[in-house]
């Protein structure tokens, strides 16, 4: 429990450290902007392949990444249930209330939490799969669909390759594909190449907790404009229901038990990821919904990993 919380602390901190800079001025929204950037197409790829490429690809494909599953799937269909039946909301409206509700924050949380709470990078290994591979391609097709967003005079056949594609052309699923690789036909990288690598995985978790620090500070806050109703459901979702399934599945049905337990429930209760704000703005739907879910699961996940932490660890 100890380990657990020195983790936290250690999290906190930097995340401190980054919202300290921005109000002092010495980082400001650019800053955020540029060190996001640097962890997302640069920093982050590389750990992924150093810790993917160094980790038993049996560990990836295991009772960790159906607990996973089982945690989004179920938060996700309740959501679509509950948006389409009982708040009457557009079918891409609801995609972004099912995003909100499911989709982790592996990036920016995930990888640190991780990192220094469960001691091991490669843990969210399973909920990067299940999200860049399931979650996201299913959620933005219907959202091209339902918004005719895909290329103007494109046909059908080239869009449906392209929203096939989209999963590959993210920074962190290339670079757990190709640690992936390395891991399932053991190959080990030239020290050239490693060092490299290792030194540039090395920004990621600082430059996104930083990153993330300055967002608390500088970014926006909720407002009006959602049902508080609503809100409070996807939260409750996102933060209770969610880990709990991901728990249950874990415990009960995949004898899972000590660290990979604690991993899947802890990485269930991590707030809802910053890009489902990005897809929201992209696709003009679901916007304050998406902004309001993001700040406020933010805020009430630390207690909660806290809590979870604290009982199961």
């Amino acid at each position: 429990m100890a380990g657990v919380l020195e983790g936290f602390v250690t999290i906190i901190a930097v995340i401190g450290l980054g919202a300290l800079l921005a109000q002092i001025g010495v980082l400001d929204d650019g800053a955020r902007i540029v060190l996001s950037r640097l962890a997302f197409f640069v920093a982050s790829p590389a750990l992924m392949i150093i810790v993917l490429g160094d980790t038993d690809v049996a560990k990836l494909f295991s009772s960790n990444l159906l607990a996973s599953i089982a945690g989004v799937a179920v938060s996700a269909t309740t959501c679509v249930l509950l948006a389409r039946l009982a708040w009457k909301r557009s079918a891409s409206d609801t995609v972004i209330a099912a995003f909100a509700s499911a989709y982790v924050n592996a990036g920016n949380l995930g990888l640190p939490i991780a990192s220094y709470v469960l001691g091991d990078a490669s843990l969210i290994g399973p909920m990067l799969l299940t999200q860049l591979l399931i979650l996201q391609p299913f959620g933005l097709a219907v959202l091209d669909l339902t918004t005719r967003r895909g290329v103007p005079g494109q046909s059908r056949g080239r869009q449906i390759a392209r929203l096939l594609s989209q999963p590959f052309q993210n920074p962190l699923m290339i670079g757990s594909l190709i640690g992936l690789m390395l891991s399932i036909f053991n190959l080990d990288l030239p020290r050239l190449i490693r060092d490299p690598l290792v030194l540039i995985g090395g920004m990621a978790v600082p430059a996104m907790l930083i990153a993330y620090g300055v967002s608390l500070q500088l970014g926006p806050r909720p407002g009006a404009g959602e049902p508080a109703g609503q809100i409070a459901t996807i939260v409750s979702l996102k933060l209770l229901v969610q880990p709990l399934v991901a728990y249950a599945v874990g415990a009960y049905a995949l004898d899972l038990h000590g660290v990979d337990l604690l991993a899947v429930t802890v990485i269930g209760a991590l707030p809802t990821a910053q890009n489902v704000f990005t897809h929201a703005v992209r696709y003009d739907r679901g916007v304050i919904l998406a902004r309001d879910t993001i700040f406020i699961t933010t805020l009430l996940s630390v207690p909660a990993l806290i809590l979870i932490a604290g009982l199961l660890a």
